[in-house]
């Protein structure tokens, strides 16, 4: 089972007690993942993901004492989650004309106009102003049309919105819970395009989870990104550290260098006794780092000292050089 599926789940799981709540979720389904016709009278919901279709049949039958026929059947071809395979599709279906009539008014889904009634995909401001009722229609709109992607490969959760407006509100609902969500197009196969919420950010993905009271998927998200912290922390430290390492040792092949052209100039007795001693140190000791150098002197030196003594010897070199070449 997928990360995605794991987390629909446990949501599809979780039951709360308040009408006003279940209404708000129901409906947040109904915006993302139900196929709505007034001529015929149907509500249909469809996905692959069996908790989700028994989590409506419940909702449904706690707000409007309704039951709707369920079917799947198994096919072959793109999943969710983009891979090619064999599914199972889900099918929830409500055809009584007064049945559908209830549940879109109830859930604040019909617009009357001149020509009669018609049905809107829209979050009614009336059905979310709780907090709580925010939480729920962004828990059900996951629940229809949204995705997270494995947290092992990368952190991403998107929306899936048939109109720009259900984006736009449900991006509203985010923003209450201080969550900063992006909206972009995406074109479908059929042409039809889609409007796409998503978040990116590790910690906006765990405080989304807590919005919807995805507990479990929040504890197995946090346990990720806490070992993929270690490991990426682990790593800028060894990058670090041969990092340093690779300058310590050009530093000392250049200090080495340096010492060799002034004895082959002048002998080792040119350097005044400080530089002697600590030349015939490095000398002894390639791969010593300053620290080590300037404790086996007596007195011992500390690291300033040695690298102050090391950068007169490589000053006297260069001007050794220097008259060389004039």
């Amino acid at each position: 089972m997928s990360f995605s599926s794991q987390v629909k789940t446990e949501l599809a799981e979780h039951m709360g007690t308040a009408r006003h709540c279940m209404l708000a979720e129901l409906a947040a389904l109904m915006n993302t993942c139900a196929r709505v016709s007034l001529a015929p009278s149907e509500i249909q919901f469809q996905g692959e993901n069996e908790a989700t279709l028994k989590k409506v049949f419940t909702l449904l039958e706690k707000t409007f004492n309704i039951e709707m026929e369920v079917s799947f059947r198994h096919g072959r071809g793109f999943q969710q989650d983009g891979k090619a395979g064999r599914f199972i599709a889900y099918t929830g279906s409500i055809r009584v004309p007064a049945q559908v009539y209830t549940v879109l008014k109830g859930l604040k889904l019909l617009h009357r106009t001149p020509e009669g009634w018609t049905f809107e995909r829209k979050a009614s401001p009336l059905l979310t102003a709780n907090s709580c009722c925010k939480r729920a229609y962004i828990r059900g709109a996951f629940l229809g049309g949204g995705s997270i992607t494995n947290p092992e490969k990368t952190y991403h959760i998107e929306f899936i919105n048939e109109t720009i407006e259900h984006a736009k509100a449900l991006q509203e609902m985010m923003r209450f819970f201080e969550l900063d969500s992006r909206i972009i197009e995406r074109q479908r196969q059929s042409q039809k395009s889609v409007y796409v919420l998503y978040l990116k950010d590790g910690t906006q993905i765990v405080d989304l989870l807590n919005v919807m009271e995805a507990h479990v998927a929040l504890m197995d998200l946090e346990n990720i990104r806490i070992v993929k912290e270690m490991r990426n922390n682990v790593n800028r430290q060894v990058n670090c550290e041969t990092a340093n390492l690779g300058k310590t040792v050009e530093a000392a092949m250049r200090q080495l260098e340096d010492i060799r052209y002034v004895i082959t100039r002048k002998g080792l007795g040119y350097l005044p006794k400080g530089l002697e001693e600590i030349a015939i140190l490095r000398l002894e000791n390639e791969d010593a780092s300053l620290k080590e150098l300037g404790m086996m002197l007596d007195p011992p030196v500390g690291k300033s000292g040695v690298n102050h003594r090391l950068r007169k010897i490589s000053q006297i070199a260069d001007e050794l050089r220097r008259g060389s070449e004039g």
